[in-house]
């Protein structure tokens, strides 16, 4: 068998079998076969798509390029939830402690921010002393201890992808739904929860900005977790505007609080609900959608939540006295009002700009090797659908840059609000449940 064969097969539109897909991941892992014949063979996928068996073959073949994680040690059902990213995204932080509440495991591996997005890790690095580097036999305590642990990725998990994602970030690859959900399901395949319920978030602020592609991309993974033997389950979520109301990681970490104690933002917690109601169905907790929200407020209302998140952060070397007194975050030196210029309705919150103006006041990275501010980012005051009079506060930026770099931010942050005469509904949250 030779690669430029099999380049040329799928440059022909014709679809590659399992051992023709084995021996190209296999020897790309162990470098026999070069970065420029990959870059080939994904340039031809681009063009030519895969079928849903290839995809599968595919997305096994990476799952298991390198270690897997065995989880048959933890107790009860484990379960987990992946987003496909967006701005003010800190689900993780309030959905983890409110499922395992209900008795649902959660032993959860979460990333770091790029660019516009944040990463789950980076919201947890803002509470001093939290350690995200945790396995063996401490990751096994935790989860049967508590029922919930949220880490870091372990480096050994589908060395595959990690080679094939840097290239396809350099070769104008990326935007492939074979590929992505490839990268992404090899990826939870790997971490060997039961269950797996995909977030897909859709809209300006999100990786996905169709909902038809990322109804495609869903039903996609949804077969491949269904054909490889995992209960998989996905909701598309919009993200046309931040999710919540803060955007940077101590003020998402300050958020998630007042969520697990029963003041978080209306569409983050119809989010939350949702995808928790969700998998405590797959965990086989609840019998209904009904039961499983009721079951969820209940956490909230009686505090048990609030109580295992604590439990969580003192497990993982967090200092539990901020989450107690979420005071004692860190506060950035400048925090500036961004005013109304006009009266009407908030018509647009454009939450792409608002990422990447969070990530220009030192919340975010441009790039991986970027130090991020855990003070800054920019906190909303209003939503899509508000009433709003000239000079209304539309937002807080939080952050301790210099004035002359501060002041090109309030004017990008000022056009992301997009201000209208007449009445403007809210935002739906869910925009459909894949099953």
């Amino acid at each position: 068998m030779r690669m430029v064969d099999l380049i040329i097969k799928k440059r022909e539109g014709l679809a590659l079998s399992k051992e023709e897909i084995a021996f190209w991941i296999s020897g790309y892992v162990k470098n026999e076969i070069p970065d420029y014949q990959t870059s080939a063979m994904l340039m031809a996928i681009i063009f030519q798509g895969m079928t849903e068996e290839e995809v599968i073959n595919l997305t096994s073949l990476m799952e298991h390029s390198g270690q897997t994680l065995d989880l048959s040690v933890l107790k009860g059902v484990k379960v987990d939830k992946h987003s496909t990213g967006g701005v003010g995204d800190k689900t993780s932080l309030v959905l983890g402690p409110m499922v395992a509440a209900c008795g649902a495991t959660v032993a959860k591996l979460s990333g770091r921010g790029l660019g516009h997005t944040g990463g789950t890790l980076d919201k947890l690095e803002s509470i001093p002393g939290f350690n995200v580097q945790i396995n063996g036999e401490r990751f096994v305590k935790q989860v049967n201890d508590i029922g919930i642990i949220l880490a870091g990725q372990t480096a050994s998990l589908v060395p595959a992808d990690k080679k094939m994602y840097a290239l396809r970030d350099v070769t104008g690859t990326v935007e492939s739904i074979p590929l992505i959900a490839a990268s992404i399901m090899s990826k939870k395949l790997a971490a060997g929860t039961d269950t797996i319920l995909l977030d897909v978030t859709v809209g300006n602020g999100a990786f996905m900005k169709d909902i038809i592609q990322a109804e495609t991309l869903a039903k996609l993974m949804v077969k491949i977790g269904k054909g490889l033997n995992r209960d998989t389950r996905a909701v598309l979520s919009n993200m046309d505007e931040p999710l919540g109301l803060a955007v940077g990681n101590a003020l998402e970490v300050k958020e998630a609080i007042s969520a697990l104690k029963g003041n978080g933002p209306e569409d983050l917690m119809e989010l939350c609900y949702t995808c928790g109601s969700i998998m405590l169905m797959q965990a086989k907790l609840a019998n209904s959608f009904e039961e499983a929200k009721m079951k969820l407020e209940r956490v909230i209302k009686d505090g048990s939540a609030f109580n295992l998140f604590v439990k969580m952060v003192e497990a993982q070397s967090g200092d539990i006295s901020y989450i107690l007194n979420p005071d004692k975050f860190i506060v950035a030196d400048k925090i500036i009002p961004v005013l109304a210029k006009t009266s009407g309705y908030i018509k647009t919150i454009e939450a792409l700009d608002i990422g990447v103006s969070s990530m220009r006041l030192g919340g975010g990275r441009a790039t991986i090797e970027d130090v991020i501010d855990m003070s800054a980012g920019i906190v909303l005051n209003k939503k899509v659908g508000d009433k709003v009079e000239k000079n209304d506060v539309l937002c807080y930026l939080h952050t301790n840059k210099d004035d002359k770099e501060i002041a090109s931010i309030i004017g990008d942050v000022e056009k992301a609000f997009v201000i209208v005469p007449e009445f403007v509904a809210k935002h739906k949250v869910i925009l459909e449940i894949i099953e």
